[in-house]
């Protein structure tokens, strides 16, 4: 018998299912800093299993801003593609956590502190699962050009980062306190 409820679930399946793809072509040719040069499409994964997995997001929103995070900022991707694709909603979290990189390094990590309060609700999940993401690459394979000093004083700013989104979500803020407290 048919059930609507099943089908709205396969449309949001297809939907993350889209967005998996869109970002995987976006950053086919991309390698992680890690000593591994992983492919770069499993940082954004990761993201999605820790949001849906670890912190029980079933926000299909959510997991597809998650899956997008660095298209905007890391690859060629236009803003108004993603707003195309997916939508003004999902567009606008992306945007939310995408950095200027016209700006100097050192000013666009003043600004994620400095604007992480304000960011919608959905943004803020994507951020702290991203920093959450970052530390346990930092842990598990750091970049391996980067020194201790460089490595903790990153853990450092994510806290910082992360202590301005404090109260959206206290499972993966447990998570992340976790994946701090094994700073370098």
């Amino acid at each position: 018998m048919y059930d609507p409820g099943d089908f709205m679930e396969t449309i949001d399946f297809n939907r993350v299912v889209e967005a998996l793809s869109f970002a995987a072509h976006k950053h086919r040719d991309q390698r992680r800093k890690d000593q591994d040069a992983s492919p770069y499409i499993n940082h954004p994964i990761a993201l999605m299993r820790l949001l849906s997995t670890e912190a029980r997001v079933a926000d299909p929103v959510v997991l597809c801003a998650a899956l997008l995070h660095d298209t905007v900022e890391d690859t060629e991707t236009m803003p108004e593609e993603l707003t195309e694709h997916f939508g003004r909603e999902i567009s606008a979290i992306v945007m939310e956590v995408t950095d200027d990189k016209s700006l100097p390094r050192a000013e666009r990590k003043r600004l994620q502190i400095e604007h992480a309060a304000d960011l919608s609700e959905a943004a803020r999940l994507v951020k702290l699962a991203d920093k959450t993401c970052n530390l346990w690459d930092m842990v598990n394979s750091p970049p391996s050009t980067w020194d201790l000093e460089r490595r903790r004083a990153y853990f450092d700013w994510a806290r910082d980062v992360v202590d301005r989104l404090r109260g959206t979500h206290a499972g993966l803020e447990a998570i992340f306190d976790a994946a701090y407290a094994a700073k370098p």
